[in-house]
């Protein structure tokens, strides 16, 4: 048995599909890496372009809602409700402030504000997640609920998509 010499070295041709193999590999783990970060730069943008526009929106709502409070404050005070006008004023001025910050700030701004909110206030942002955790459970056990209740209307069992498709009367 002869061993194959290629460039005066005995495996030669097996040395070069490695080094060949592992160019490969890392030109593929190149392009790989480049198209992960154009991606996650797309990606990046899109969100703050979302985030810029539907915060603009809440803002609009937000504010509309800060007016239609300070409305209802000239009517309570007519009635000579000064102390829940004093309250409902103090909640349309902060409406109206949280609009007017939704509709001018850019994404990058927000996102800044809230991080520095959070290193500042700990317990309230863990706490915030915690509820958050709460109403995520709650609506997941509901849909679990009504899941499993029209699992057991159908006979409790599981009906495979051909078997919806057959007629009534058919086996």
């Amino acid at each position: 048995m002869a061993t194959e010499q290629t460039s005066g070295r005995p495996g030669g041709a097996v040395a070069e599909m490695k080094e060949k193999g592992e160019e490969l590999v890392s030109s593929t783990q190149e392009q790989l890496s480049t198209k992960a970060h154009e991606l996650g730069g797309d990606v990046s943008v899109q969100v703050r372009q979302q985030l810029d526009q539907r915060s603009s929106q809440a803002g609009e709502h937000v504010q509309a809602m800060g007016h239609a409070l300070q409305a209802s404050i000239e009517q309570l005070r007519s009635e000579g409700k000064d102390v829940p006008a004093k309250v409902i004023a103090q909640v349309a001025d902060r409406a109206e402030d949280l609009g007017a910050y939704l509709q001018s700030s850019q994404a990058d701004q927000m996102l800044m504000d809230l991080e520095r909110f959070a290193r500042r206030r700990p317990w309230v942002t863990a706490g915030v997640g915690v509820l958050a955790g709460f109403v995520a459970s709650r609506f997941v056990k509901a849909s679990a609920d009504r899941r499993y209740e029209g699992s057991r209307s159908n006979g409790g069992g599981y009906v495979s998509q051909a078997q919806r498709s057959l007629p009534s009367g058919g086996a």
